[in-house]
């Protein structure tokens, strides 16, 4: 039995690729409603709560939205720890903090549990086509297992080490994001600017040295003015805030990602947290 707990943009697909599969799945949302929705869209049952389902779970897959939200399905009342049977395999897919990971990764070794962290890439059109970078942290012989599983939904896969080894890689992968992010919508600007087409000037570029999936996926959203989000604004501000405290505990600044989660906390104020990265050109706008 295999149990998915969390059923937005992401989550949904990355289930509705494991049901297909032909494993038994039951999905849970904090929302039922949503919960409903996902279960009958990629058939399968929906639970009423944690651990009505954990309890016979042997693969518990989480895919939540902040730190806060992984520490409460994970330890909070009624939680996975709690309830979950000794010996199952939890692979929190969250894009989380790395500390907690390890944290989490030692406290299921005390309960009799096994855990992975295994953050992803590849926003919202990777997740449907099963076509995900999955980044996993923690014991070699639960990632072996783990697997099959992943298959089902991901291309890219890659065992990076011990517990939080996989959050620190999604990191480094949202370093790299920010930095292409605001690159490509800096082009755009001033493409318009100086009076090009910006398709055009996206196109010239895009298969030389500044090629980027960022200029192939989510600048074409930008240009068409479709910001819906693949992946939400408030949801990369909390992943580079993740990035800088990280680098707070060791002295260090990365001045680049600083400006663009700067740039980004301004833009969510104005009313855009909940619109997709792509919309940052907006911000130019303003």
């Amino acid at each position: 039995m295999f149990y998915w707990i969390g059923t937005g943009v992401m989550g949904r697909s990355m289930a509705g690729h494991l049901s297909r599969a032909g494993h038994e799945l039951k999905v849970y949302n904090r929302s039922k409603e949503k919960g409903l929705i996902c279960a009958e869209q990629i058939g399968c049952l929906c639970a009423d709560s944690i651990k009505e389902a954990v309890e016979e779970a042997d693969y518990i897959f989480t895919m939540v939205g902040y730190p806060q939200d992984v520490e409460e399905v994970m330890l909070g009342d009624g939680g996975i720890f709690a309830n979950a049977k000794p010996g199952s395999l939890i692979v929190d897919m969250t894009t989380s903090s790395p500390s907690l990971a390890v944290e989490l990764g030692r406290k299921a070794e005390d309960k009799g549990l096994r855990m992975l962290d295994a953050p992803v890439s590849g926003g919202d059109s990777g997740a449907r086509k099963g076509t995900l970078a999955i980044m996993v942290g923690g014991k070699r012989e639960d990632f072996e297992e783990a697997r099959p599983l992943f298959d089902t939904f991901g291309k890219n896969i890659a065992y990076m080490g011990e517990y939080g080894a996989g959050q620190h890689t999604k990191a480094c992968n949202q370093i790299a994001v920010a930095g292409a992010t605001a690159a490509y919508t800096e082009a755009i600007v001033y493409a318009k600017k100086v009076g090009l087409d910006p398709q055009r000037m996206l196109s010239a570029i895009g298969t030389g040295a500044a090629g980027s999936w960022q200029i192939d996926n989510m600048a074409p959203r930008a240009l068409a003015g479709d910001f819906a989000p693949g992946f939400f604004v408030k949801h990369f501000i909390k992943d580079m805030t993740i990035v800088k405290e990280e680098m707070e505990k060791r002295e260090l600044e990365l001045e680049m990602l600083e400006a663009v989660l700067e740039m980004y906390e301004d833009f969510a104020e104005k009313g855009h947290a909940d619109d997709g990265t792509q919309a940052l050109v907006l911000h130019y706008e303003d």
